[in-house]
C-alpha cells in the first residue's frame, strides 16, 4: 500500500475526510476508491459514497477477499447511515467472518458493531444485548470502546434504566476523547442531551409534570399503580399487565386513572373508549362488558368499583395513581420520535423500526406533511422523510409507543 493511501486511511481514522480526499481525490484504483467512498459517507453523500464503495469492491476481484470484505463493512455502514435497514446482514456476517479468518480483528468488531446498532434501530434489543455480551471492548481502539459503551446506552435508554445509561455514557465520552474523533465526540454529546431532556410526562391530580428518563425510572419502581400510555400496559413494582393488544380496556384504565379519585360517568367512558357521541342501552351493556373484562385483567393491581353516575378506581396496594404520558401530544408520536433523529428515513424502514405495516406508516407521514411536521425528499423508491428534532424534548429516545422486543 503507498503512502498517500496510507495516509488518506490515517485521516479517515482519526475523522477527517477532506484530508483523505485530496490525497486519493484523482485516482480511481480499487484502494482509492474505496477510501473516497468512506470519505463521501463521512461528509453525508451517501448516494455517492454507495457508487464508489460498489466500484472499489468490484475492481479488488475475487482474489483479493480481505479488502472486498472491508468494502462489505463500508456498504454496510452507508446502508446504516441512510437508514437502509432491509440491507442483508448474511452479507455482514460473511465478511467479518472473512476478516476473522485473515487475522483482521479491528474491522471484525467493527463489522459486529454495525449489526448491533442495526438491531437497536429496529428494536431488537434482546439480540442486541446478547451480541454485546460476546464482545470484549478492553482491548480494542478507543473509537470501538466508545461505540460498544454508546450501545449499552442505546439498550438501557430504550429499556427505561436511565442511571445504567449514564454510566455508559461517562465511559463513551472518555473513549471518544481518547480516540480524537470529532464526529464520534458530537454523537456521544448528542445522546447525553436526549437523556438529559425530557422523555415522558406524569399525569396526576389534573396536573403535568415532564420527567427525565431516570425520573421515568424512579416511578417505575416507586409504590405508585402506573397507567403507562407510552407502551400501554398497567404495572405497579411488582406487576405489569400488558393492554396493547387491547385497546378499549387500555382507553378505559387510562380514563379511570386520569380522574381518580374521582369517579367517571359512565357516558363519558363510552364516548371516549368507543369513540361515539350517540349511547344508547347497547353501549351501556358494552360498557359493563368491557369494565368485567378490565376487572379480570387488572386483578391484583387494582379495583373497579361502580358508583352512582358511572366507575372508579381503586388500587389495591399503592398510594398514588400516576398516568405516564408520551412528552408530546401527537396521535404519530412514534413516527415523529424515529424521524427527530435529523436522519432521512424510507417507509419501509420506518415500518420495520415500529413493527408496524408499510400501508399504516404511509397514512401518518401523510397526515404529518399535511400538518408540516414532516417533509419528503425524491420519489418512489428513493423518497425519504425528514423532521427537525423536537426543541427540548428527547428524539429518538421519546417513549410514545411499545418498542418491538421490550
Amino acid at each position: 500500500m503507498d503512502s498517500l493511501i496510507t495516509a488518506a486511511a490515517h485521516a479517515l481514522a482519526t475523522g477527517d475526510p477532506l484530508g483523505a480526499l485530496k490525497r486519493v481525490a484523482l485516482r480511481d484504483d480499487a484502494p482509492a476508491l474505496a477510501l473516497r467512498g468512506i470519505a463521501m459517507a463521512q461528509l453525508g453523500e451517501l448516494d455517492r459514497a454507495k457508487l464508489l464503495v460498489g466500484r472499489a469492491a468490484r475492481a479488488f476481484g475475487q482474489r483479493e477477499a480481505l479488502a472486498r470484505a472491508r468494502c462489505v463493512i463500508a456498504e454496510a455502514e452507508i446502508a446504516l447511515a441512510a437508514r437502509d435497514l432491509g440491507w442483508p446482514q448474511r452479507r455482514l456476517d460473511a465478511a467479518c467472518a472473512t476478516l476473522e479468518t485473515h487475522g483482521d480483528r479491528i474491522n471484525a468488531a467493527h463489522a459486529r458493531y454495525l449489526g448491533i446498532r442495526r438491531l437497536l434501530l429496529i428494536g431488537r434489543l434482546d439480540e442486541a444485548a446478547h451480541a454485546l455480551a460476546r464482545s470484549e471492548p478492553s482491548s480494542l481502539p478507543p473509537a470501538l470502546r466508545a461505540v460498544h459503551a454508546l450501545s449499552i446506552a442505546g439498550i438501557a435508554m430504550r429499556r427505561l434504566k436511565g442511571t445504567a445509561a449514564r454510566a455508559a455514557l461517562g465511559h463513551a465520552r472518555d473513549a471518544a476523547r481518547q480516540a480524537g474523533v470529532p464526529a464520534l465526540a458530537a454523537e456521544v454529546e448528542t445522546v447525553a442531551q436526549a437523556l438529559d431532556a425530557p422523555a415522558a410526562r406524569r399525569v396526576a391530580g389534573g396536573r403535568e409534570q415532564p420527567l427525565t428518563l431516570e425520573q421515568v425510572e424512579a416511578l417505575l419502581a416507586s409504590d405508585a399503580l402506573v397507567v403507562d400510555a407510552c407502551r400501554h400496559r398497567v404495572l405497579d413494582e411488582d406487576k405489569t399487565i400488558p393492554l396493547a393488544s387491547r385497546p378499549v380496556l387500555f382507553a378505559l384504565a387510562q380514563t379511570l386513572a386520569m380522574a381518580w379519585p374521582r369517579d367517571v360517568p359512565r357516558n363519558d367512558l363510552i364516548s371516549i373508549a368507543f369513540r361515539t357521541r350517540y349511547v344508547d342501552e347497547t353501549h351501556r351493556a358494552r360498557l359493563r362488558v368491557e369494565i368485567g373484562r378490565l376487572r379480570k385483567a387488572v386483578r391484583g393491581l387494582a379495583a373497579i368499583r361502580a358508583t352512582t353516575h358511572g366507575f372508579e378506581l381503586a388500587p389495591s396496594h399503592s398510594r398514588d395513581v400516576v398516568v405516564l404520558a408520551p412528552p408530546l401530544a401527537e396521535k404519530h408520536a412514534a413516527v415523529l420520535a424515529i424521524l427527530s433523529d435529523g436522519e432521512a428515513w424510507s417507509s419501509s424502514a420506518l415500518a420495520l423500526a415500529l413493527a408496524m405495516s408499510q400501508r399504516n406508516v404511509q397514512r401518518a407521514l401523510d397526515t404529518l406533511a399535511t400538518s408540516g411536521k414532516v417533509q419528503a425528499l425524491g420519489r418512489g423508491r428513493a423518497r425519504r422523510w425528514l423532521s427537525q428534532p423536537v426543541p427540548g424534548f428527547t428524539t429518538a429516545m421519546l417513549l410514545p409507543a411499545p418498542l418491538p422486543g421490550d
